[in-house]
Order: structure tokens, then sequence, then C-alpha cells
């Protein structure tokens, strides 16, 4: 069985992830390993990965995803804010709605992602304003908990949900 590992990568998160897969599953099925790409909808099963934008995959995923009718699919993916498995898996069902009718889902994979320093400098200055959100010093520390995402244990927890 052919496969393709297509992924999208912001801050360089998931495409450790796509990375990771590429390590763990047997090379000589392998016929494509990138960004989105018709060629890569030839193989018979799909290993998707995204950026988290506004709760949801990003959008080159979203319309690469509308045209894989009749292939399997791998959902996997990293997001800024971590912590809840309620929120990953609320993420990762809203990028499945993009998968079209005859798709068979098979799998799925999110964890934790390091943030651009820039999120974190906005949440500081945020914070000096008068009128400041008082959920800023979480949004701080959770910045701070996601400097070491992808790491090892989120690395060896992805090979372990690809060979079930």
């Amino acid at each position: 069985m052919s496969y393709s590992i297509v992924y999208s990568s912001q801050t360089g998160n998931t495409k450790q992830l796509a990375e990771t897969l590429r390590e763990t599953l047997p090379q000589e099925g392998c016929r494509y390993f990138g960004t989105p790409a018709e060629a890569a909808a030839e193989a018979d099963t799909l290993y998707v990965g995204f950026w988290t934008d506004k709760g949801t995959c990003d959008e080159t995923i979203a319309a690469f995803l509308q045209g894989l009718a009749g292939k399997r699919v791998f959902l996997f993916g990293t997001a800024g804010f971590g912590g809840a498995r309620a929120y990953f898996d609320q993420i990762l069902a809203s990028a499945a709605k993009n998968l079209p009718e005859g798709a068979v889902e098979i799998g799925r994979f999110m964890c934790q992602g390091k943030m651009q320093q820039a999120v974190r400098d906005r949440y500081v200055k945020m914070k000096a304003q008068p009128d400041a959100a008082p959920n800023l010093d979480q949004l701080i520390d959770n910045f701070d908990r996601a400097l070491s995402h992808p790491d090892a244990a989120d690395l060896e927890n992805l090979r372990q949900e690809i060979l079930k």
C-alpha cells in the first residue's frame, strides 16, 4: 500500500511530526513527502498534518483535504495551546469536516507546539494596559510551557498512534 505525508508548518512543529512519521513508516511505501501537491494524492493513504489556525486546520490543508475522496486519511497537527485533550479533539473534528464524502479517516494525533516569540511579546504588552484581560498570566504560562513541544514524549506518542 502506498502513502504520502503532506503537511503545512508555520513554525516547524508540524514538520517535526511529519519527519517522525517518515522515520517510522516503511520507506518503500512512501510516494510523496512535503507540502500539499497533486502528486501526493496519488497514494492510497495520506498522512496530512497542519498547524492550528482559529481552531481548525490552516486554509492550505483545508483545501487539500477537500480533494481526497476515496482516500484513507490520518490527520495530525499541532496547536499552541495545550493541556486539554478535549481542545485537541475539537480542532481535529473541525479539520476532519474538510474531508469529502468517500474519504475514510483512519486516525488522528495532535500535540502542543511552540509559538513564535511575537505571541508572548503581544501578551506582555497587553498585560501592561490598564484594562488588561484577567487571563493574560495563564496565556503567558501556556506560551512558556509550549516552548519544549513537540517534545520526545509527543513524538513517541505519535509513533505509537500510527503503529496501532
